[in-house]
């Protein structure tokens, strides 16, 4: 498995480079701005436990590397509460009715938040064991690029205007980074595979990587930029 950690490595310094990161990176933007575009992934987040749940959890499976994965499930089955929080705190959650929320979440502009859970779902049902973990270790650094920029833009918030955020800030990052990274990788590394196994891991982890990318554009594009660049 190691030549696929450094695969997926290799493909999370390409993601970081993506303009949605560039653009969250950008100080001419006020923080809040930055981060105007979390209502448009609620689908996606709000599913995200789900995809936990019920996709990747399989508490009858006695395979060891199932047991590694239904641990990792209930790392991150538990996250969605925060967002909601996070919602309230920026005055995301006064801004709308429920209908419209609704109507939004499940427009056009927003179709690639739910497409990526979708397209990841549809590569999670035909993985084995070895591949879900590939997978999982991918959508883990597409993460760890996303909140460790939205940490950042938290903390800006915090600074402005008192408000702690705990989905999008330090908190989650906090323990995103402790599991499925470093002793954790170590395990990883210790997995056999052969020259078959290993091409079908990176084949899946690219998939992931595209995936995520494509939804960036769309991140990108509900961004609310009030500034003029020179």
């Amino acid at each position: 498995m190691k030549d696929v950690l450094v695969h997926i490595l290799r493909r999370k310094r390409e993601y970081s480079r993506l303009p949605l990161f560039e653009r969250m990176r950008d100080d001419r933007i006020p923080a809040r701005n930055r981060l105007s575009f979390f209502p448009q992934l609620g689908f996606f987040i709000m599913c995200f436990g789900d995809l936990n749940r019920y996709i990747l959890r399989d508490e009858k499976n006695t395979e060891p590397l199932q047991q590694v994965l239904n641990a990792h499930t209930h790392e991150d089955d538990h996250h969605w509460p925060w967002y909601l929080e996070d919602m309230e705190a920026l005055g995301w959650n006064a801004q709308t009715t429920m209908t419209n929320a609704m109507r939004h979440l499940w427009g056009e502009e927003s179709h690639r938040a739910r497409l990526l859970m979708y397209d990841l779902c549809a590569t999670l049902a035909r993985a084995t064991g070895h591949e879900r973990l590939a997978v999982v270790e991918a959508i883990e650094e597409t993460g760890n690029v996303m909140f460790t920029l939205t940490a950042q833009l938290a903390d800006a918030v915090r600074m402005e205007s008192g408000e702690e955020l705990k989905y999008l800030g330090s908190f989650h990052t906090d323990l995103e980074s402790g599991h499925m990274q470093n002793s954790d990788h170590q395990q990883l590394m210790r997995i056999p595979l052969d020259a078959d196994q290993r091409q079908r891991c990176i084949a899946l982890v690219d998939e992931v990587f595209d995936t995520f990318a494509a939804w960036t554009q769309e991140g990108l594009r509900n961004m609310k930029v009030e500034v003029d660049f020179v």
